[in-house]
């Protein structure tokens, strides 16, 4: 069962209601200041070959930059970025152009970046984004690792030869954080704020990308395909942009904003924040589908056995959500930030973010390294260290995780 349909007009009908980009206004007003900032640069893009890092090369490459160099761990990714770019007339492809599947903690990621800078532009989206990855404290070890001290270690090798524009990927569960995924953005955050006299960091919580990889509405393209069951959460509302805002929106943070700032998209929480079980049911409304609903897993997955071509129901277990860090709402700011409102037609800014010096950030990182140099260390330590830091950090734990669910 082969899906035949176009997933951008879903998303732009179903998903984020919005027929045009919600940045084409202030690519419009801004057009010719980015212009100016952007052309004949060359940048550096970490974390390219992703949903989000591949939809900021794309808006950037509206541009004629001088230099693009992609770096990102997942090799089959970067070959489909360099295929889809090379395959399109729509995007300005600099002569030097070339991909590395390495990780930018390694050292030879270290060698790549003095050998091929200075860059003007640096980007960075590599990052853990699922509250799945705090299944326990090996995954929670990895993913401060990827979100916080490696990226210690890239704003340490950016003094060597600081760029005109960084930019640091952040997201709405840093705010308010009920899981440690949003804990650790808000601890990247307060990391590359204490830089931001020295180097001009920008970043930006934003809302779930539509259909991005591993994101759950991917997930019901890739069971359709398979002939397997639905499972989805009810109750569960968030924000959602599409995958060319996603990109547009870090373009517009990275190159216009002020060094400290924190962008967000204005959306309404009545008209753009949505359920994913409403997804679900549009979804298979449009592919022609009722709902087949399912008490339990097995039964799900019983059902969807006797799938053929020729099947009017889909198979759906929705259930109540009880995994550990989860809530029902997302939100891009907290009642103590400071907001400009103005500045941008649909982009919010949180400006003036308290700024830690480097040495308090030291102290947090070597407490964090002293956790995992433990030869035991339970998730509780790690969450109460956490709490110490980040004082509105209110976890959330059921001892139930995402991975145990289907």
């Amino acid at each position: 069962m082969q899906l035949q349909f176009n997933l951008n007009t879903f998303i732009n009908k179903k998903v984020t209601c919005r027929n045009t980009s919600l940045l084409k206004a202030d690519f419009q007003k801004y057009n010719t200041q980015m212009e100016e900032r952007i052309t004949g640069k060359s940048v550096l893009v970490i974390g390219g070959a992703g949903s989000i890092g591949s939809s900021y090369i794309k808006a950037i490459l509206h541009f004629k930059i001088k230099k693009l160099v992609v770096v990102d761990i997942n090799e089959n990714g970067l070959t489909e970025l360099v295929r889809d770019l090379r395959s399109s007339k729509e995007y300005f492809v600099p002569d030097d152009f070339i991909t590395y599947p390495v990780n930018f903690g390694d050292i030879i990621f270290e060698k790549i970046f003095r050998h091929s800078g200075p860059f003007e532009i640096v980007a960075n989206f590599a990052a853990h984004k699922h509250v799945r990855s705090e299944k326990d404290i090996f995954s929670i070890e990895a993913m401060i690792e990827n979100n916080v001290l490696r990226a210690r270690k890239l704003l340490d090798l950016l003094l060597q030869s600081p760029p005109e524009h960084f930019f640091c990927v952040s997201t709405d569960k840093a705010a308010n954080p009920v899981n440690i995924m949003g804990a650790s953005k808000k601890l990247m955050e307060e990391l590359i704020m204490a830089y931001s006299s020295k180097i001009p960091i920008k970043t930006a919580r934003f809302a779930n990308v539509a259909f991005s990889n591993g994101s759950l509405p991917l997930g019901f393209i890739e069971r359709l395909n398979k002939k397997q069951p639905l499972s989805c959460p009810l109750g569960i509302r968030r924000f959602f942009v599409s995958p060319q805002e996603s990109g547009e929106l870090c373009l517009i943070a990275s190159i216009m904003g002020e060094t400290g700032d924190i962008f967000f998209p204005k959306l309404d929480e009545e008209k753009d924040m949505i359920p994913f079980d409403k997804i679900v049911k549009d979804l298979l409304e449009m592919l022609g589908f009722e709902i087949d609903y399912c008490k339990t897993e097995e039964e799900a997955r019983e059902r969807a056995l006797h799938l053929n071509e020729s099947s009017k129901s889909y198979p759906v277990y929705f259930f109540g959500s009880d995994t550990s860090g989860e809530k029902s709402f997302e939100e891009f700011y907290t009642d103590s930030e400071v907001l400009d409102l103005d500045s941008f037609i649909n982009l919010g800014v949180i400006k003036n973010s308290k700024i830690l010096k480097i040495s308090e950030i030291d102290n947090v990182l070597n407490r964090l390294h002293s956790l995992f140099d433990k030869d035991t260390l339970s998730k509780s330590e790690l969450v109460e260290v956490l709490k110490e830091y980040l004082p509105n950090f209110a976890h959330i734990e059921t001892g139930k995780y995402l991975d145990q669910k289907m």
